[in-house]
């Protein structure tokens, strides 16, 4: 942890959302295989009410106080926006494989880093947009466009990454000027109180076999948002905005180790160059604020 807290914030920022991608795309395997046997809704309900759950047990101990938002129509926003990203991708998992559904959602850094120019005020640097534009010819690699993987159903992952985008936009937007407490109780008591409401239309009895899936899914949202949470409240949101690719390689992987999916040479390489763009612009951020450290007074 110590080595941790003497990285720069860009560098600190970076690693959180490699974590946060990680389980993530877990969660997301668990998803293929739960929504393949029950309702999306359901799914996400299980989702988010398991995040309740964890909030609330925390928010017990760490006090009451952090269920008052300073900024509650952005955080209103954020939470819709991250149902939206949940809800859409999730549904996609029962009509394209995993891989492919987290190669057009993660289009989304794209999103982000002009949505950080137009609404945050941020710079991309020659540098930084070259990462991203070759990190994005990765994910093209993927993708394959004209192939088989471009279809109504497409629509759906699409919507996901459009929604993410605007999810981490307000995240970033929100910041440090609100508790992570409290960003992670509001987005959890939407989505749970959304799904809740269907329930009645939706519901099927999970056999015993999916209930360890239904009780773990929510933990892993919970621990992954908490991360992303840190995440953009350290680092820009163009910075870290490539490594969400990283999503890419690791559906892949899930997909080959629980669904038997192997990707093609193609995607193989596209992974490649996607860690190989996110290897580099880390690098330099992390060149970058260790000169600007040395370049202040007192500063190590």
């Amino acid at each position: 942890m110590a080595a941790f807290a003497r990285l720069p914030a860009a560098a600190r920022g970076i690693l959180l959302m490699m974590l946060a991608i990680v389980i993530f795309t877990l969660m997301d395997a668990l998803a293929k295989s739960l929504v393949s046997r029950h309702a999306t809704l359901q799914v996400v309900w299980a989702r988010y009410t398991g995040q309740t759950v964890i909030v609330a047990v925390l928010l017990i101990w760490l006090g009451a106080k952090h269920l008052r938002a300073q900024h509650p129509w952005l955080q209103f926003w954020r939470s819709l926006f991250q149902f939206g990203a949940s809800f859409f991708f999730f549904a996609s998992l029962n009509h394209i494989g995993l891989a492919e559904a987290t190669a057009i959602a993660d289009l989304n850094p794209v999103l982000i880093t002009l949505g950080a120019v137009v609404f945050l005020g941020e710079k991309i640097g020659l540098r930084r947009g070259l990462g991203i534009a070759v990190a994005l010819a990765g994910a093209m690699l993927i993708i394959k466009p004209g192939s088989s993987v471009f279809s109504l159903a497409a629509l759906l992952p699409l919507g996901s990454g459009a929604c993410f985008a605007a999810y981490a936009l307000v995240t970033r937007a929100v910041g440090a000027r609100e508790s992570i407490w409290t960003s992670l109780a509001y987005s959890a008591l939407f989505g749970t109180i959304v799904t809740t409401l269907s329930l009645p239309w939706v519901w099927e009895t999970p056999v015993w076999g999916d209930v360890p899936g239904f009780l773990v899914i929510g933990l892993m949202g919970a621990l992954a948002q908490l991360f992303l949470i840190r995440c953009y409240a350290l680092a820009e949101a163009s910075v870290v905005a490539p490594f969400s690719y990283l999503g890419l390689v690791c559906a892949m992987f899930w997909g080959w180790l629980f669904f038997d999916q192997l990707p093609d040479h193609w995607s193989v390489l596209g992974a490649l160059v996607i860690v190989g763009a996110g290897l580099y612009v880390w690098h330099r951020e992390t060149r970058v604020a260790r000169r600007a450290a040395r370049q202040v007074p007192g500063a190590e």
